[in-house]
């Protein structure tokens, strides 16, 4: 499982709780998209999470800056993935940011917002999966994504899959699903 996390702004703590921290104790990568604040809570996800692909955000202190880029490329199951905090120009700069680096998935964060854009005319799906820790007046939310090969859990065995890719949902701290994403691979 892919666990994607964002903008906890914390400042001794993780601030992972119920179905959050459960997911990142489980995945096989955790991508946070920035905002960690201080190295102590960037300290706390590396320590939970066997495998952490972080990009810093506007908010980070210059010490969380000197160990983590602006932006970063990974690839799970298959499925190339772009990281940033955040781009200028909304969600068409997400998607340049995304087709410059050959992605299939951007993920960012910096608005608070649980938000999920499917690509269109071959371009990469947008998730920002908001903040499980200070949502703003959002809700607060991470997203878990398998890959359609996988042994899918329930709760998104049923969805609408594409042939290859990723499906997933979006999450709150409370296990509560509020929202379904799709990645499809291109051919």
């Amino acid at each position: 499982m892919l666990v994607v996390c964002s903008d906890t702004h914390g400042t001794d703590d993780s601030h992972l709780l119920g179905r959050t921290r459960e997911a990142v104790a489980a995945a096989d990568l955790v991508i946070h998209a920035g905002d960690f604040t201080t190295p102590a809570v960037l300290d706390a996800f590396r320590s939970l999470a066997d495998r952490l692909v972080a990009v810093h955000g506007n908010a980070d202190t210059e010490a969380v800056r000197a160990r983590l880029p602006p932006a970063a490329t990974t690839t799970y199951a298959d499925v190339p993935v772009a990281v940033t905090h955040t781009e200028r120009g909304g969600a068409t700069g997400l998607s340049l940011f995304g087709r410059e680096r050959g992605a299939a998935l951007v993920v960012s964060g910096h608005t608070h917002r649980p938000t999920t854009v499917a690509g269109d005319d071959g371009g990469p799906t947008l998730l920002n999966p908001g903040s499980h820790a200070d949502p703003r007046g959002n809700r607060p939310g991470h997203a878990e994504l398998w890959s359609v090969d996988a042994d899918l859990p329930p709760v998104v065995r049923d969805a609408d899959r594409p042939a290859s890719g990723l499906v997933g949902v979006l999450r709150t701290p409370d296990g509560d699903v509020f929202d379904r994403i799709r990645v499809p691979l291109q051919d």
